[in-house]
């Protein structure tokens, strides 16, 4: 029988009132279940709603989604992306829910990307009523796994998506609605206040504190003791919050589980590639077993883990070839070492990456990537007859000097069909500037069987772009030797489980999607632009358009950058309409970036503000 639903607003202790919708079943007290994201609960997400319906009905869980602080119908300021205030904000939430009359006392959480970061985030601070989490497509290393900075190297194509539209997002009104007062005056203060948190992205270009403050692997792995289900994706960008993250919660004696299967950013039900299956049924069975202790313990401690096989590579793949493997982790230890013999020179090209496109896919045009044979005719590279069972992350250790200090270095593994057609396996960047030689260097986690027949190659440039921003100058690579160590599967014995099915084909429709690289021949650049627009009613009788525009090119001659992004939103309730557009222009150089961000509002079609924000961010 369907439950009942409402919205709460809960003070914090500094007074602040964070917006919360309840979805709760019928009948007597039950676990709740908390996401909570900055991505506003009521219109630009609403549509999440019919998941946490599913949650409430199908297995009888409350569900709380929250609002941030300062974002969507919440109050306080969204200063950036996992700050301090979020972790005690979320911890006075959990400790309310637990109270709750509807609520039998214990507490889960759960989400992707953003709710999977904090999730992990809050249960290393151990709130007492949190009993355990599922963290998905999320990460453990904020620098070095997520989507602003790559081995060092900036990220050039996130610069246009996320990196960007948070800026018009968090400078949104909250839902007139949802708002106590006068949600004008909150929206005048929120725009008066915020700053782009892009700006600090790009400020903190080292490794230290500020990035470390929310990342597991440097908080330590034993600072959780609930336990902890990980669901990964092979086309994510997320995927080394997989096997290394499990490995450290089994040492420190936290239960754990591992899903990781072969989609991109997206939910496991619906994304490309498949097979897909049934999320919420895996992560019900988790929450049966620690929040109601009424589930069997098969599942815990183990990987199960979608090992790919050869198949073409399509930007919209929809169905990946592979098989399930099931068992502990880490396994039997198993390597495979390969020699890289003599001296070799790479004449750097700044566009070689266009066939690999960006290592998160998502919703079209983050798509998948294509096939490599272009990109890898003007790398270096190395040819192995082998068809290994690669599980886990594979270690390069590499000779290499560059003529300019500041270079990058590309690397991917890739499986060579007898017709030439090469695959994707892994990939691994890092920022030369900042490494010696030789570089040791750990390639993204995989899970890959090449097909009898095909050859193992391993390719070596000096840009991956524009997943990441090339060097800022002409130069040449020389590699003098390395090795290579591949991780193997040992067969465990154990039988991987029989999932429940998920669609039988991605729901993803590309047809109103841009997504193109074009070479301009008189010019010398090539670029990388993406289009795509959305429209939608949300709750209440209002609607949403979403659009979003970018482009990043490179001058194929002196290697000079930039990225140009539009967005706009634009959303209406009864009796009121708001658009927000914003606009950024970053430039790279060999000194640093410089960076111009506009956003306009407007009310009712009428002028509400205008802010401008110029910086020159030092490398």
């Amino acid at each position: 029988m369907p439950g009942t639903e409402r919205t709460v607003r809960l003070p914090m202790a500094d007074g602040v009132e964070l917006a919360l919708s309840l979805f709760l079943p019928e009948g007597g007290p039950q676990p709740c279940l908390l996401e909570a994201l900055p991505y506003r609960k009521d219109d630009l997400t609403s549509s999440y709603a019919e998941h946490y319906r599913k949650l409430r009905d199908t297995y009888a869980y409350a569900v709380c989604r929250v609002d941030l602080r300062g974002t969507g119908s919440s109050g306080g300021d969204a200063t950036d992306e996992y700050p301090a205030t979020e972790l005690t904000d979320l911890g006075a939430v959990i400790a309310w829910l637990a109270q709750q009359e509807w609520c039998d006392g214990n507490v889960g959480m759960f989400g992707t990307s953003y709710s999977g970061f904090n999730s992990l985030q809050v249960a290393a601070e151990r709130p007492p009523a949190l009993k355990a989490i599922v963290a998905i497509y999320s990460s453990d290393d904020r620098w070095a796994d997520d989507v602003h900075w790559r081995g060092g190297a900036l990220k050039l194509t996130d610069l246009v998506d996320y990196c960007h539209y948070m800026t018009p997002m968090c400078l949104l009104p909250p839902v007139p609605s949802e708002w106590p007062g006068d949600w004008r005056a909150e929206w005048r203060r929120r725009w008066e206040t915020n700053e782009p948190w892009l700006l600090t992205w790009l400020r903190e270009n080292r490794d230290g504190p500020y990035w470390q403050a929310g990342s597991l692997r440097h908080l330590g792995y034993d600072r959780i003791e609930c336990p902890t289900m990980i669901v990964a994706g092979w086309a994510d960008g997320y995927r080394n919050n997989t096997f290394r993250t499990v490995e450290g919660l089994g040492a420190a004696g936290t239960p754990w589980r591992l899903l990781a299967g072969p989609w991109a950013h997206a939910a496991p039900e619906t994304a490309m590639p498949g097979p897909r299956l049934d999320l919420d049924a895996e992560m019900a069975a988790w929450w049966d077993r620690w929040l109601r202790s009424s589930g069997e313990g098969e599942w815990t401690n183990r990987a199960d883990v979608f090992v790919r096989t050869s198949t073409v590579p399509e930007p919209d793949l929809d169905l990946h070839a592979g098989y399930w493997v099931s068992g502990p982790w880490p396994p039997q230890p198993s390597t495979q070492t390969l020699e890289l013999w003599g001296e070799r020179s790479l004449v750097v090209e700044p566009d070689v990456g266009t066939a690999a496109w960006i290592d998160c896919a998502g919703h079209l045009p983050w798509g998948q990537s294509g096939d490599q044979r272009e990109d890898d005719a003007r790398s270096l590279t190395w040819d192995f007859p082998l068809q290994p069972v690669i599980v886990g992350q594979p270690r390069l250790v590499l000779h290499v000097t560059a003529s300019e200090p500041l270079a990058s270095l590309s690397v991917k593994l890739c499986d060579v069909f007898p017709d030439g057609t090469s695959a994707l396996i892994t990939r691994g960047t890092v920022d030369l500037a900042n490494t010696s030689s030789p570089v040791d260097l750990l390639l993204d986690a995989c899970a890959y069987e090449l097909d009898p027949g095909h050859v193992l190659r391993l390719s070596v440039a000096g840009a991956d772009w524009p997943n990441t921003i090339a060097p800022p100058a002409p130069l040449t690579l020389t590699v003098s030797g390395g090795s290579l160590d591949l991780p193997l599967w040992t067969d465990s014995g154990v039988a991987p489980p029989d999932f429940v099915p998920g669609a039988e084909h991605s729901g993803e429709d590309g047809s109103d999607v841009t997504w193109a690289i074009t070479r301009d021949v008189l010019r010398r650049t090539t670029t990388a632009t993406t289009h795509v627009v959305s429209s939608y009613e949300t709750p209440g009788g209002g609607t949403a358009l979403e659009d979003y525009r970018g482009e990043v090119g490179v001058d194929r001659r002196t290697f000079a950058q930039w990225a140009d992004a539009n967005t706009t939103y634009a959303l209406t309730w009864p009796g009121a309409d708001v658009r927000v557009v914003s606009t950024l222009r970053v430039d790279i150089g060999a000194d640093g970036y410089d960076v111009v961000i506009v956003a306009d509002a407007w009310d009712g079609g009428e002028p509400f503000g205008h802010r401008e924000w110029r910086e020159h961010v030092p490398r």
